[in-house]
Formats: C-alpha cells, sequence, structure tokens
C-alpha cells in the first residue's frame, strides 16, 4: 500500500498521526508547536481554536487558512479564571502597601513577624485583586521602620528647635525581660499657642539609680535633642534620689503632684487604723475573683436586686484610686454580697458584719471636701485627717510650691487664685510684678561662662542714665498686670491656651512668661502612659528586643498615634 503523502492541515501546522506500520490516521492530528494530538472529523475549526489558545503568536489563523474574509484574527475568549484576576500590583502600589504595613506596625504595635502571617497575606491579595502579590520580607520592615523614625525624629527636633520654653517629665519602668528603662517626654507651646507633648525616648540604663546618674541621664538625653539651654523643669516622682538629682541640675524640679497625694493617702491609711478593714475588703474582692461559680453568684444576686451587672475591683498600692474604687463597688453591692457571704462571713471576716468595711468610703471622700477636723466627725475620721495633713505638710517643705501658684494665676480660670489664702496671694502677685520687670532668667548649663560683672564707675554711670526709664518701665508694669488681673475669668470647660491666643497681643510680655509655665505639667502621667505602651511592646514573645528597637517603636508609636488625633 502506498504511502499517503497529503500535506498537512492548516498550511502544515498539523499533520496527520503516523501509525507504527507508516500509515497515516486521519482522524487524529498532532501539531507541529506543542506536539498535541487532536480528533479531526473534516473540520478545522478545533484546530484553529488551538493556535489562538496556545499559540498566540500564531493566533492569526485566518490567513493561514487562506480565509481573505476576515483581515484580522479575533480574540480569544478569557477563562474564568482570567476573568476573577485583577491586574497585578504595580510598583507604586507595592511601595504605598510596604509603607502602610510598616506604619500600622510602629503605631498599633505590632510584632514585625506578622507579615509572615498567611491570613494577612490572604487579606492583602482579595483586597488588591492580585493572588500573585508578596508581603514584604521581615528585613524590609526594619529598614523600613529605621527610615520612618529617622523622619519623624527630624520632624520632632524641628519642633523642638522652634520652642522657646521645654519642660521635661522623666520616670524609670522595668520591662519584663527585668531591663530598666528611663523614659522622657517634652512638653512645649507653640507660636499658635498650641501644647505639644511627646516622648524623646525609652533608653536603657545600666547604672544604679544614684542621683548623680539620674541627673547625668537626664542632661544626656537635653543635650542629644539639643534643648539644655531651653528646658525650664524637670517633673519627677517624690522618690529622694529623684529630688536630689533635680537639686543639681540647673533647672526647676516639679514634684508630680497625683503621687504625692498618693502617697499621702497610702500613709494616712495605714496611720489611722484602716489596713485591717482593707485587709478584709480584698479577702472579700478574692473570693468572688478567684471563682467563676462564685462570680456566677454574684450577678445574679445582683439582677435580683434591681442593680447594674458589674465586677468587683481589687485595689494596687501603685494604681491611683484603685483603694477608692474598690470600696465604692463593695457599698454599691453591699445587699447581694450580704446575701452571697452569708456562709463565710465567719471564714473571711471573722464573725465581723461586713457593713463595718463601709467606713474607708466617707474617709476617703472627705478629701474632695475639707481636711480640717470638725466636732461632727468620728474618732477615725479625725485620725485619717491628722495623719494625711501631717504628711501633706512633711511633703510640702520638697515641692516647688512657687512655681505651682505662678502657673496658677497664669490660667485665666483660676487667676483669682481661690484656692490660697488671701495672704498667699500677694506673695504670687509680687513674684509676677519682678517677671515683668527684670525678666525670668534662662537657665545655665553646666561649664557655661559668666560673664564679669561692669567696672563700678560704668554701672555708676548706666544707674544715673536709666532712672527716668526704670519709672516709667516700672508703671508700664504694674499697668499691664492690673489689666490682667481686670479680665474676666473664663470658664473652668475653656481652654486657657485659647485664651492667651486671642489675648497675647494686648498682654505680650505677661504671654512670654505663661508660655514658660503653661507648658509644664504637674505631673508625670505622660510618662506612665508610655510604659503602658512600652508594655504592650516588650511582652514575653518579644522580650529578646534590643534596647534600640525598643526606643525606635516605643517612640515611633507615640509619635504616630499623634498624628492621628
Amino acid at each position: 500500500m502506498a504511502e499517503d503523502t497529503t500535506p498537512g492541515l492548516l498550511n502544515g501546522k498539523f499533520l496527520y498521526k503516523k501509525l507504527p506500520d507508516g500509515s497515516l490516521d486521519k482522524t487524529k492530528v498532532v501539531c507541529t508547536y506543542c506536539s498535541d494530538e487532536l480528533s479531526y472529523h473534516r473540520s478545522t475549526t478545533s484546530l484553529k481554536y488551538h493556535l489562538r489558545a496556545k499559540h498566540m503568536y500564531f493566533a492569526d489563523v485566518s490567513k493561514v487558512a487562506g480565509d481573505e474574509t476576515a483581515s484580522t484574527s479575533r480574540a480569544r475568549q478569557r477563562t474564568l479564571d482570567e476573568c476573577s484576576r485583577g491586574k497585578p500590583v504595580n510598583k507604586t502600589t507595592t511601595a504605598k502597601l510596604t509603607y502602610s504595613i510598616t506604619k500600622w506596625i510602629a503605631t498599633d504595635c505590632r510584632p514585625i513577624s506578622i507579615v509572615q502571617d498567611r491570613g494577612l497575606q490572604d487579606i492583602i491579595q482579595i483586597a488588591t485583586g492580585d493572588p500573585s502579590y508578596q508581603l514584604p520580607s521581615r528585613g524590609t520592615i526594619v529598614s523600613r521602620v529605621d527610615e520612618l523614625y529617622d523622619t519623624e525624629k527630624a520632624k520632632k527636633a524641628s519642633q523642638l528647635a522652634e520652642g522657646t520654653f521645654i519642660a521635661l517629665t522623666g520616670d524609670h519602668w522595668t520591662s519584663v525581660s527585668n531591663q530598666n528603662y528611663l523614659g522622657v517626654t517634652a512638653h512645649l507651646i507653640d507660636d499658635n499657642w498650641h501644647l505639644h507633648s511627646f516622648t524623646l525616648g525609652v533608653l536603657k540604663t545600666e547604672e544604679r539609680h544614684f542621683a548623680e546618674a539620674c541627673a547625668n541621664q537626664f542632661l544626656n538625653v537635653a543635650n542629644e535633642w539639643k534643648i539644655t539651654d531651653k528646658v525650664t523643669t524637670i517633673g519627677t516622682d517624690s522618690a529622694p534620689n529623684m529630688i536630689a538629682a533635680a537639686r543639681s541640675l540647673p533647672f526647676e524640679h516639679i514634684p508630680c503632684v497625683p503621687h504625692v497625694i498618693q502617697r499621702v493617702i497610702t500613709v494616712a491609711i495605714q496611720d489611722s487604723g484602716f489596713d485591717s478593714i482593707l485587709a478584709k475588703c480584698r479577702k472579700i474582692v478574692g473570693h468572688f475573683k478567684h471563682s467563676p461559680a462564685n462570680t456566677a453568684e454574684l450577678k445574679a444576686l445582683q439582677v435580683s436586686h434591681g442593680l447594674t451587672e458589674e465586677s468587683l475591683v481589687q485595689d494596687v498600692t501603685t494604681r491611683w484610686n484603685s483603694t477608692l474604687e474598690m470600696i465604692r463597688r463593695l457599698q454599691c453591692n453591699k445587699d447581694p454580697m450580704n446575701a452571697a457571704l452569708a456562709q463565710y462571713i465567719t471564714e473571711l471576716l471573722g464573725g465581723e458584719k461586713y457593713v463595718s468595711c463601709s467606713v474607708v468610703l466617707p474617709a476617703l471622700c472627705h478629701l474632695l471636701r475639707t481636711m480640717e477636723v470638725s466636732d461632727v466627725d468620728p474618732a477615725y475620721i479625725v485620725r485619717f485627717k491628722g495623719a494625711f495633713t501631717k504628711d501633706l505638710n512633711r511633703r510640702r517643705e520638697t515641692s516647688n510650691l512657687l512655681w505651682l501658684k505662678v502657673a496658677t494665676a497664669l490660667d485665666p480660670r483660676f487667676k483669682e487664685l481661690r484656692c490660697l489664702p488671701k495672704a498667699e496671694r500677694g506673695e504670687v502677685w509680687q513674684k509676677l510684678n519682678m517677671m515683668l520687670k527684670h525678666g525670668e532668667p534662662a537657665p545655665q548649663t553646666f561649664g557655661e561662662e559668666v560673664e564679669p560683672e561692669p567696672p563700678k564707675k560704668k554701672m555708676a554711670l548706666l544707674v544715673m542714665g536709666s532712672e527716668s526709664e526704670s519709672d516709667d518701665e516700672a508703671l508700664f508694669t504694674d499697668t499691664c498686670l492690673e489689666r490682667y488681673k481686670a479680665e474676666p475669668c473664663i470658664s473652668i470647660d475653656t481652654c486657657p491656651l485659647q485664651w492667651w491666643s486671642a489675648h497675647s497681643g494686648s498682654h505680650g510680655k505677661l504671654a512670654h512668661i505663661a508660655k514658660r509655665y503653661l507648658a509644664t505639667p504637674a505631673s508625670t502621667v505622660p510618662c506612665e502612659r508610655l510604659f503602658s505602651l512600652a508594655g504592650h511592646i516588650v511582652q514575653k514573645k518579644r522580650s529578646a528586643l534590643s534596647s534600640e528597637n525598643v526606643n525606635k517603636l516605643v517612640s515611633l508609636s507615640n509619635w504616630l498615634k499623634q498624628q492621628t488625633l
């Protein structure tokens, strides 16, 4: 039998299948490009579709087949998978995603290893419509965090350079890995009378907390940010080493007022005999806190007595107002707790009635009224007020009361100084009068050379020539102060900085002093919040973070969160 020499189909794009005996199977054809085998039933439609689908370079099948009616080939139909697939993410979008992920990690204290989570990658792939998108590596995120930190630090340095007066607050904190850090925050009022408060760093310290070491640590932070000549005050707690460190620095020291009051309350409670009662209150709270069954029983009794379901509070020595909140919760839930503790009273309180615990609440609430002893006060209230007043007077000696009084006078809400006795109000206005006449001296840094005094002859000539000018200046100073005192007090809900922004033109010299005093916080709460933030970053699973990364992550989180406010 002679071999069939019929040419292939579609100008040789497909050839008939050759059998082992050398004959041709004309029901099967083979693609000359990919060697795929296809069925052939006298129609080349399926063969043309194969060329369009798999060999786009040869898609102009109409010309290959000799079809002169179609000048151009038709585009192949897209598959369902291709229809649901979005366009690949371009480089610009990828860069934006990387920046957004970096900012999210730094702002919300997320671990850098989160970029290895498959779930996050799936979410971004669905959002972008690109299943080929890959999250940036950990190394990329670390480098982006470094770049972001340098950028934000330059912005904060620019704010500090523009500021006139800067107040610092600082405190020490110990992480879960037993490493000690010093947190420092800066506070300043800009030219538009906006208050800025941000961290300068959370720096690891190796030395013991002696006064000299603490003073050097504060100076190092001020010198690093180049603000030593602008710092006015340093706010710390009332620890003896901090007080001694502040005395060795060329800045005013402002003890944390809430910390002082908290320590005074603690001492007053101990000296007035409330310790035994508070111990029994903690026993009651622990009875419910350590047992889910007892907690469920208490909530059911709260509902039956028509009260709101609320958990009891366990007081913590270092948590402000926690003792007062514990007693308040116990008082509000007295009836359901008496019912729940009917069979445990002897075991918990030694046979005493629970209602005896309520004597603590009036004593603590008296702090909001007056500490003067009256004839109607019970004996335990008298002891409490006496211990409170005695310890508070002792701590007043190390408090910068004059600074606080002047700041209160420069606050248009409280400038009448009703919080002070009338005898002390004159001292405050006299201090302000001296500031207006002679100006507020700038703090001196260590090693600063003091200019020599002018010769006595030149000094005498200067005094003789300035006698008339000094009289006019004194009259102008008195007028400025009287005009400010004549201004009506504003509402307690009004921002004092907004008032000064509107009146700084009419009280120019006084506004300059107000910017110095009102920028100083009376507490170290900003540092406490900073340590709460650091606790979210330095966790048990991230206890191996280096001190440099801790500083960068805490600072970035603090700076970036302020931008979203």
